[in-house]
């Protein structure tokens, strides 16, 4: 083992023991022996050999010991247990600069959180204004340190692979000779993460078309280039192909690229079973004879006897079977929606005022927004105790009074689920709101069984409207909790309670794939933005897009429905749920 190798195993050694919250003297004595080690005139094995190591100042016994192992050996059952001692995603964190052991371990402890995910979404949710010894502006250089670490990892979550797809198609498009561009993958697709871009162009030039492509400020490197095709590492991340393609292959190459690969393949048996050959250049006859014009994808569709098929459906999960039978469902549209439900302001752990969101909820085109913040069980987000729900209720009614029935704000409350899955409030407190969304935020470790029926006491209460974030996942962060997900849409029917997709890209749960099974049982949705600043708002358009890989159409969406029909159906919901409270 080199100088470097033992140095940086016993800085580790120091870093982890700081984490764990060890005596800091012990954490000082590695680190100081790694510089030790760093110092050195000889290598580590001739330093051992030559009976200076135990003499040098700082090497206590123990240290000696443990270097003595590590050079021998070259492992160190010592920090392969501390490893294991200390969660992998800490050590991620000290990879942020500026964002030391003693820092990484209080905001572990503060808010029970050890991936860089949570770290990400407890940023973006403002955990870290008010935490002791944080701010606002330490949290923002976390942030931004958090995206440098990020851009090196293998998979990206929607909100970033589409935004750079969307301004790499606009950068193309505003090519001179440029006739068709358009994204592909699964990016169009509009999968929950994607690990690169895809853009297919038509191109009177492509070497201007693919000049511009390498040349634009986002490209980190060029790694390949050729006649047709050019592909890049950006410097957010992703890698990203682009392929320049005729007019005649364009429609081919767009629907192939797109996939997914289960279904090109069933379209391709398809084809085969009407003796026709497809492939990512043309559809054609086995036999010989005339191919038919496709000038796009609906006309390849046609020429197989299937109605166009929306990029999000195809997985091969039914979508082919609709198409041949006419019967694809009218999917949802970002137009669609009326205003928005589950949204903060800074009377919990937001960033804006009620009347902020408000306006900015008004500037979209909506025409109501349902405030839910945080209950006092929440504390850590600053969340309302009984008292305070009274005092927002008085400043909401003020604001709707200016309003003037132009827009509408609701009284919404995102109440905690506790542990044994009764509600943060009681009756009197619950009958207060228009609009409740019950919540799972603490307790992520229960045994399925338990997290499951604390769950189901929940949607069973007569005063929950909606279950907000179903699973508690955190895209390439963290796994949802341990629960028979299916039981609790289930459940949901039964109530007639509504389950988000929560459109935080971070989140996007309910999954689409959950989404898919409990539509056809009777289950409701919403697209809920849960955002905490005015800008959080337009995550919707990552809600609509997973409620659209499910086959969601708006009837099923209630913040998709007018203001007076949600209100009615709100209304009748808790008339049953003070009947029942008395």
């Amino acid at each position: 083992m080199d100088r470097e190798r033992l140095a940086s195993a016993l800085e580790e050694c120091g870093l982890l023991l700081e984490l764990k919250g060890e005596n800091p003297f012990k954490t000082r004595a590695y680190a100081n022996a790694g510089r030790i080690v760093r110092a050195l005139e000889v290598e580590p094995a001739e330093w051992i050999e030559s009976g200076d190591m135990p003499k040098t100042k700082g090497i206590g016994k123990a240290l000696a010991e443990k270097i003595e192992t590590l050079v021998g050996t070259g492992e160190l059952p010592y920090l392969e247990d501390l490893r294991l001692e200390v969660p992998e995603g800490l050590r991620e964190w000290l990879k942020i600069p500026g964002l030391g052991p003693k820092k990484a371990r209080a905001i572990h402890l503060a808010l029970e959180i050890s991936t860089l995910g949570e770290l990400e979404y407890a940023c973006k949710e403002n955990r870290l204004r008010d935490l002791e010894g944080f701010g606002k502006t330490s949290q923002a250089k976390i942030l931004r340190g958090i995206e440098r670490v990020r851009s090196h990892a293998g998979r990206f979550l929607q909100s970033v692979a589409l935004e750079e797809a969307e301004r790499l198609r606009t950068l193309l498009a505003a090519i001179e000779g440029v006739r068709r561009v358009e994204i592909a993958g699964s990016v169009r697709r509009r999968m929950e993460t994607s690990k690169d871009i895809d853009l297919v162009v038509v191109a009177e030039s492509p070497e201007a078309a693919m000049d511009a492509f390498a040349g634009d400020e986002s490209v980190h490197e060029v790694t390949g280039r050729g006649d047709t095709k050019c592909s890049v590492v950006l410097k957010s991340g992703p890698s990203a192909d682009l392929r320049v393609v005729s007019e005649a292959a364009f429609p081919f190459t767009l629907m192939y690229f797109t996939g997914s690969k289960d279904h090109n393949v069933a379209i391709r048996a398809r084809a085969q079973s009407m003796r026709l050959k497809l492939n990512e250049y043309a559809l054609e006859p086995v036999d010989g004879g005339d191919p038919p014009v496709c000038g796009d994808e609906a006309a390849i569709y046609a020429a197989l006897g299937l109605a166009w098929i929306p990029p999000e459906l195809r997985e091969d999960r039914g979508e082919i079977e609709l198409a041949e039978a006419n019967t694809l469902p009218a999917l949802l549209e970002i137009g669609d929606l009326r205003g928005v439900l589950h949204c903060h302001s800074s009377w919990s752990d937001g960033s804006a005022t009620i009347e902020e969101m408000a306006e900015a909820a008004r500037e979209r085109g909506w025409s109501y927004l349902g405030l839910c913040d945080h209950s006092q069980a929440a504390a850590y987000a600053g969340g309302l105790d009984p008292a305070r729900v009274i005092e927002q209720h008085v400043a909401i009614d003020e604001l709707n009074a200016r309003f003037a029935g132009e827009f509408t704000v609701l009284k919404g409350i995102e109440v905690d689920v506790l542990a044994d899955g009764a509600l943060d409030f009681d009756d009197e407190t619950m009958a207060r709101f228009d609009l409740v969304v019950a919540s799972i935020h603490s307790r992520f470790g229960l045994p399925r069984d338990e997290q499951t029926k604390r769950l189901r006491r929940a949607v069973a209460s007569p005063w929950v409207d909606v279950v907000g974030h179903p699973t508690g996942r955190l895209l390439l962060a963290r796994d949802g909790y341990a629960i028979d997900l299916r039981a609790v849409l289930s459940a949901a029917v039964e109530h007639g309670v509504a389950v988000e997709v929560n459109a935080h890209p971070r989140r996007l749960d309910l999954d689409w794939r959950e989404l898919a099974w409990g539509l056809p049982r009777g289950l409701v949705t919403s697209i809920n933005p849960d955002a905490h600043r005015p800008e959080g708002l337009d995550d919707v358009r990552y809600g609509v897009g997973t409620a659209r890989k499910a086959g969601v159409t708006p009837d099923r969406v209630l913040n998709a429905w007018p203001l007076a029909r949600l209100q009615e159906w709100l209304g009748e919901r808790k008339a049953r749920a003070a009947a029942t409270a008395t």
